[in-house]
């Protein structure tokens, strides 16, 4: 598979990642089938073995995200900056702490940005609560999927 291809696969990954945020977008749904497209065309033991593991997070994500209450965040411009800053907030726990820093990076990324509108820590402690109830931990669920799924599939373009 040429660099194109794999520029363009990435891309897709990343637009799937940040569809995740987005109520509009199948973001988990690009995710898998960039990695598809990749295996497909690129049929390495590798390629093969990075689908078959995202095909099973993704059956797995969606089991929990069933067992988790639905999303009912309202979309307006003030819950589109507090996902926004909670995907950075876990994009980069992500990357600081490998792997389950994705967790407390999305908590962070909410907490500061409340406590920001808000100014108290009491009020941005409950409206963090008020959130991951209301869809942010289904949210977070499915973000999580995807951001190993990327991670496996980059760890295999590199390493692979």
């Amino acid at each position: 598979m040429g660099v194109w291809d794999l520029l363009l696969v990435g891309l897709v990954i990343l637009l799937g990642l940040c569809g995740v945020l987005l109520p509009a977008m199948p973001g988990s749904l690009l995710v898998w089938a960039a990695v598809m497209w990749w295996a497909l065309t690129d049929p390495q033991p590798v390629a093969w073995w990075v689908l078959v593991g995202a095909t099973a997070l993704m059956l797995v994500s969606q089991a929990v995200r069933w067992a988790l209450p639905p999303r009912r965040l309202r979309m307006n411009r003030t819950s589109r900056r507090m996902l926004a800053c909670a995907g950075t907030g876990s994009v980069l726990g992500f990357v600081l702490v490998p792997v389950l820093g994705a967790i407390p990076g999305f908590l962070a990324g909410v907490y500061l940005f409340e406590r920001l509108r808000l100014g108290r820590h009491a009020d941005a402690v409950a409206a963090l609560r008020t959130v991951m109830r209301a869809g942010g931990s289904s949210i977070l669920a499915e973000l999580f999927t995807c951001q190993l799924i990327a991670a496996a599939w980059v760890g295999a373009v590199v390493w692979g």
